[in-house]
């Protein structure tokens, strides 16, 4: 059971927070869960996503899916079983940006890191953009430590539809099983 935060407004006095409780579940994400996905990326992305689900489909791959009772994704991301010999890579874990800070990114995490033990496999890996310090915080808060850095690339869509090439560094980080 996880809990969403909402501010009490000033003017109401007291400036204390409520807590509403939520019960979200974990599975893996489903073609038909695209386009409740939008939240996570461009089209591009999505159509990434998808093909990611092939993947998954053959065993490769597993992508999951953290969803609310009425079963909508708030937070998905990937584990890649080839990316890394020995090890499940965590990659293109995304939370619903009002739904940041609730533990969602914490539950899916956890989640994958069980999914990689369950595979037989003692170590997960990630990267994580260099100017990404809040998902950088939450990793190292889990246990992942840096160990490199190396240069990323994808393909991005631009706001009027253009497909252009991003590149950034990332910091390398794993955690024992």
């Amino acid at each position: 059971m996880l809990g969403t935060v909402t501010p009490v407004p000033e003017s109401a006095g007291s400036g204390v927070a409520v807590v509403i409780p939520v019960s979200v579940s974990v599975r893996d994400l489903r073609p038909r869960d695209l386009p409740a996905c939008g939240w996570s990326g461009s089209a591009t992305h999505v159509r990434q996503i998808e093909r990611q689900l092939a993947r998954a489909a053959a065993g490769e791959a597993d992508y999951l899916a953290v969803c609310t009772p009425a079963d909508l994704p708030v937070a998905i991301g990937g584990i890649d079983y080839r990316a890394s010999a020995g090890a499940g890579t965590l990659w293109q874990l995304a939370v619903l940006p009002a739904l940041q800070s609730c533990g969602l990114g914490t539950l899916l995490i956890r989640a994958a890191e069980q999914r990689i033990r369950d595979r037989g496999l003692r170590r997960a890996e990630l990267a994580v953009e260099e100017d990404n310090p809040r998902a950088r915080a939450l990793y190292e808060r889990l246990g992942y430590a840096a160990y490199g850095r190396e240069p990323d690339a994808w393909d991005k869509e631009g706001p009027d539809g253009s497909i252009h090439r991003y590149e950034t560094m990332c910091v390398l980080m794993r955690k024992a099983l």
